[in-house]
């Protein structure tokens, strides 16, 4: 094993897709297999091609954070989450996006937005990316939350939460959903800070970019 000299930064990979294999298209994401040329080996790879999503971390005045409890199918859960939602409408701008979620979720709009922190979700067999956005300076919808006709959004209890209670629970295993996870603890580590990692909410999205202009959030074709 080599021991690595360049930058500490993720980073695009000139790697040589081969082929694409639809396996499955499904009324989310879907799942294609890449024939890969890597270290001199031809390999496959199976892909869920993921659209993408946003999620907001949304703070009140006394610091609490704004949770919805929503039923998880693939885990059989209920968990306690901040707004999110998918970047499914082409072209559509991730804050734009987050503003709809907490609108849509929970009710609400808010007046401070900045870039909290950004992820991949699965990158082992996803090309899921996510940007987390803190959202402050909250207030309240005329009329609540907008009816979406989702079946899990048909209700949606709010929890407040202090961000350091928030944290705890994290850590202590009691809150697992991963915009959650890493959404609380990028809060309460700017806090500590005084808040001086925060970024313009149009920062550039390196990873974001690439998955979308290589086609890896592109949907498969019906076989």
């Amino acid at each position: 094993m080599s021991e690595w000299a360049g930058p500490v930064a993720d980073a695009d990979a000139d790697v040589a897709i081969l082929a694409s294999t639809p396996r499955f298209r499904g009324g989310i994401w879907d799942v294609r297999s890449d024939e890969l040329d890597f270290a001199d080996q031809r390999v496959v790879r199976d892909l869920v091609v993921h659209p993408g999503a946003v999620g907001v971390v949304a703070l009140d005045e006394d610091d609490r954070v704004l949770l919805v409890r929503q039923y998880r199918h693939p885990v059989g859960r209920y968990l306690l989450e901040p707004p999110a939602g998918l970047l499914d409408k082409p072209g559509e701008d991730p804050l734009l996006a987050a503003q709809r979620e907490l609108a849509e979720e929970a009710g609400f709009a808010a007046d401070e937005w900045h870039l909290l922190v950004d992820f991949a979700n699965s990158p082992g067999g996803s090309s899921e990316c996510f940007r987390c956005f803190l959202a402050r300076g909250l207030r309240r919808l005329d009329g609540g939350r907008p009816a979406t006709g989702e079946a899990e959004e048909v209700d949606l209890p709010r929890a407040w939460v202090s961000l350091d209670e928030a944290r705890d629970l994290v850590l202590a295993g009691q809150l697992q959903n991963p915009t959650t996870v890493v959404g609380v603890l990028a809060a309460w580590s700017s806090r500590v800070t005084g808040w001086d990692t925060l970024r313009p909410t149009d920062s550039p999205w390196p990873i974001r970019e690439r998955v979308v202009t290589t086609g890896r959030t592109r949907r498969v074709d019906r076989t």
